[in-house]
Formats: C-alpha cells, sequence, structure tokens
C-alpha cells in the first residue's frame, strides 16, 4: 500500500507535467530572468542544505563517536563524583502522562552512580500526590534518589524554573554535578547520568540536549508534520553539533552543569530576561525560557554540545481541533521565541560563539524573507505571463521536496516514509517562513498552548491597540517591499 501512494505521488508529478501545452513554454521565455532569480536562490538554499547535510554525516559517523570515547576515557580516569540534579515541571499534565514519564525519572535517577536529588515543580495537588505515590511503588532501589517536590501558584513555567533552579542552589551542586531539565510531559532515557556526565568533563562545556521522539495518539497529519519535524532536527543539529554550539536548548529535556545552572545571573536571565524595542519597548519574555538558557550560556563563551544517540520520548495533543490551526499555534510560539532571541545573538562576536554557529543565527533571520521570493515569482508570473508556471512549479516542488524526505530517512536510518513528508515539508518552509515575518514585527505577542498568557486578550489599552496597527503596518510594508524588489529583479 505504502508503494503505491508513492507511484501515484510521482504521478501526480508527471501529469502535471504533460498538462502544460508546448505553446506555454514559449510564454515562458518571457520569464528568463524570474526563472534565474528563483534558480540562483535555489542553489543558494539546497547548497546551504547540502553543508548542513554533509557536516551532519560527518559529526553522526566520526566526530561524535572519538569525542564520545575521549569523554569516558577521562571521566574513568578522574573517577571524580557527579551527582544527579532532576528539575521537572508539571502544568496541566495528564495523569496518564504523568504516570509514565515520572517512571521513567525515578527509573534514570535510580541508575546514576552518584545519587539523583529531583525537584518537581507542581501546582495540584493531586499531581503531588501521584508523583509521591509513584515514587513509593518504583521497582528499582531509590535509596540514593532524594524527592523534592516544590507546590506553587501557577504563575509560569520561567516563575517555576526560577523557584525550583534556588531550590537546588541550596545544595550547593559542584562544577561536576549535572542539572537535568525535564518538561512533565517528556519522558527521560534511562542512561541519561552516564551519557551526559562524561561530557562535563571539559571545562568548557555549559550544557547538552539530545534527540528527539514524540507520541501523538492518532495517525494523522499533526503526527507526521511532528516527526518530520524531528527527523529535520537530529540533521541540523548534528550539523551544529560539529562546532559544539547547538541552536536551541529544547525545554523538553537538556542537561545543565549543574553549578552553572542555579547562578544568581543565570537564574535571573529565566525569571526576568526581556527585550528593548525601538517600537514596542520593553518586552519582557513569557515563553521561551530554553532560548533564555541558551542565550546565557551563548554571550558568556559556553560550548553546547548534542548527542543524536540518546533520546527522550515527548507526548504531544494537538491544541487546536485542525491540522492548520495546530500547526500553526505551535510555529508561532516556536518562532517567536527564536526570533526574539537570536537578534541579540547575532551582536555577538563571532570570534566568541564561532563562526558557522554566527552565520546560522544570520541565516534564521535571511532564510524568512529568501523562501518567500519563490510563491510570490510564480504568482506574479502566473499573472502576468502564463499560468502554465504553476503545474511546473508544482511539479518542481513535489520532486525536490521528496528527494529532501528521502535524505532525511536515510540520515535516520530508515527507507520509507508517508507520503504526505513531502507536502508536508513545503508547508513547513513557506508557511513558517511568512509566520516568522509575522511574529518578526509583533514581538510583543506571545502565548503559551496550555496556559492563557498574552495572546489577542491582552491587547486592551488604546497604546496597545496602536502598536498592533503599526506592526501590521511595518509588516505589509515589508511585503510590498519584497514584492517590488521581485518585480524589480525578476522583470516580471
Amino acid at each position: 500500500m505504502l508503494i503505491l501512494t508513492h507511484l501515484a505521488y510521482f504521478s501526480i508529478v508527471l501529469l502535471l507535467i504533460f498538462t502544460v501545452p508546448q505553446t506555454a513554454l514559449g510564454e515562458l521565455q518571457h520569464a528568463k530572468s524570474a526563472i534565474f532569480i528563483m534558480g540562483f536562490l535555489g542553489t543558494w538554499r539546497y547548497s546551504w542544505a547540502a553543508i548542513n547535510f554533509t557536516r551532519a554525516v560527518i559529526f553522526r559517523r566520526i566526530v561524535h563517536p572519538t569525542r564520545k570515547r575521549r569523554a569516558r576515557r577521562r571521566f574513568a580516569e578522574e573517577g571524580r563524583r557527579s551527582h544527579m540534579y532532576m528539575l521537572v515541571t508539571s502544568y496541566m499534565v495528564e495523569p496518564e502522562v504523568t504516570l509514565p514519564v515520572y517512571r521513567s525519572v525515578f527509573r534514570a535517577a535510580s541508575r546514576a552512580r552518584d545519587g539523583a536529588t529531583i525537584v518537581a515543580s507542581v501546582v495540584d495537588g493531586a499531581d503531588e500526590r501521584l508523583i509521591r505515590s509513584i515514587y513509593e511503588s518504583q521497582p528499582e532501589d531509590m535509596s540514593s534518589v532524594h524527592l523534592i517536590i516544590d507546590r506553587i501558584k501557577a504563575n509560569g513555567k520561567r516563575d517555576a524554573l526560577a523557584k525550583t533552579l534556588r531550590i537546588i542552589g541550596s545544595h550547593s551542586p559542584t562544577h561536576r554535578d549535572i542539572l537535568v531539565f525535564v518538561d512533565g510531559d517528556t519522558m527521560v532515557p534511562e542512561d541519561i547520568w552516564i551519557e551526559s556526565a562524561p561530557v562535563f568533563t571539559s571545562p568548557k562545556v555549559g550544557a547538552l540536549t539530545t534527540d528527539e521522539a514524540v507520541i501523538v495518539d492518532k495517525d494523522n497529519l499533526f503526527k507526521d508534520w511532528f516527526v518530520l519535524r524531528f527527523n529535520q532536527r537530529q540533521v541540523m543539529m548534528c550539523s551544529m553539533g560539529l562546532s559544539k554550539r547547538v541552536l536551541t536548548l529544547t525545554g523538553r529535556m537538556s542537561v545543565f552543569r549543574a553549578d552553572l545552572a542555579t547562578r544568581p545571573d543565570f537564574i535571573n536571565g529565566i525569571d526576568a530576561d526581556f527585550l528593548d524595542h525601538w517600537r514596542l519597548g520593553r518586552v519582557n519574555f513569557l515563553t521561551g525560557d530554553d532560548k533564555s538558557t541558551w542565550y546565557w550560556l551563548l554571550k558568556n563563551g559556553y560550548e553546547m554540545q548534542y548527542l543524536p544517540d540518546v533520546r527522550s520520548v515527548s507526548y504531544e495533543s494537538q491544541p487546536r481541533p485542525g491540522f492548520f490551526d495546530s500547526s500553526k499555534t505551535l510555529m508561532v510560539r516556536w518562532f517567536g521565541n527564536m526570533i526574539r532571541t537570536n537578534g541579540r545573538a547575532l551582536r555577538l562576536p563571532p570570534k566568541r560563539i564561532g563562526g558557522f554557529t554566527w552565520w546560522s543565527i544570520l541565516d534564521q533571520r535571511v532564510s524568512m524573507w529568501t523562501t518567500l521570493v519563490g510563491p510570490i515569482t510564480v504568482g506574479l508570473a502566473a499573472l502576468m505571463v502564463s499560468p502554465a508556471v504553476i503545474p511546473i512549479y508544482i511539479a518542481w516542488v513535489m520532486t525536490t521536496r521528496y528527494i529532501f524526505c528521502v535524505i532525511i530517512a536515510l540520515f535516520r536510518g530508515g527507507t520509507w516514509f508517508p507520503v504526505t513528508h513531502p507536502p508536508i515539508l513545503y508547508f513547513s518552509q513557506v508557511v513558517g517562513a511568512a509566520l516568522k515575518t509575522y511574529v518578526l514585527f509583533r514581538m510583543d505577542k506571545q502565548k503559551w498552548t496550555r496556559q492563557s498568557t498574552g495572546g489577542k486578550g491582552a491587547v486592551v489599552a488604546f497604546s496597545d491597540k496602536l502598536k498592533s496597527y503599526e506592526s501590521a503596518a511595518h509588516h505589509v510594508t515589508a511585503l510590498l517591499w519584497l514584492t517590488i524588489a521581485i518585480l524589480f529583479f525578476t522583470k516580471v
């Protein structure tokens, strides 16, 4: 059945090509400049993808195994104690998710050679009772595992993290202890201690993050989209891992050097992070705590490594009934966190953070505009030259994205993927780029999926409404200038 769907996919590609009449090809000769511009940008983007894929292969197959062996050898030779602290935040997580998540947390903690301290931050008393019952019924030996449950008010994840970090700081963690940040819907790998502790034998390492997998209860487009995103993430993270500085320390699960993560300035960077914008004024960060921790380590010159062979597993559910609304809601939050942080990261010296890392951050800013050039150019050519450009473009998109999906699947170790992946990839690229431009002019709009923080309801005062109108005007103006530039350079 899977083979038939892929054959049908390429039948559509051929059908699109054969629907273009010969006379239309002559009309498209007038759009040579447009084809050249799209070809130039396409070559640039494909070259960038090829560079990242090559780097990912080198890291995954050669560099990471070598680093891992050296780190474990240093760890064994030094023989120093490395206690594991675990910070788990739970808010509005279903009991059927809390149960396997905390079982994995306690299982991983029991396997830490030098003991573990778990601090769980919860709001609901029912969560506290459930977590304690899981702890007490764990089949493993829990004598070296200390559990602390911090019952707090629902003031947001940043406040919960700050309070929990201060509790861990009161235990005076050392430079060799590790601290695992875990979301309440993410299962921890059992071997997280033995895989992570040796990495921190290098004094330059401030944190690390790992591969991710997802559990979605329904087989639908939302699940396919999430699986593809994590497959893409593995490639990009491996590429960045070669430079020892990843582009994000995922909030689902990352590991930090414990004494760094409990420093007052680190905690303050989570609890009270902000951005001063020339038009929007002071923007206090609500979401994006993982970007705040990443930026603190980046500006202080610490390495952030990637473990491609260690995987956490997260439970995900659709935040909205439909696929488009769900993906849009999540992308607006993710991209807002990214854009609010990468602007200030670009102001850091490339020598401090690494030239490739700096260029990758710049690419995040540039690619949101270059990605839109193709669809806009095709739309203009269809209106002003010939509609025949549309089926040709769709066939090109279907073919190139299919090739990308094959490469990504091979990197993951598999050969087959759902036939929905190529169109979903294009959707993520184009709609994602459009949403990035949206949040670029609205950095003050922030909203958690489970919490009613920020969002449209916060725009009440006249000054806030004025900012909203200004943001829309700036956004429309930028898109108009992009369209004018495309018209000028392509001569459509």
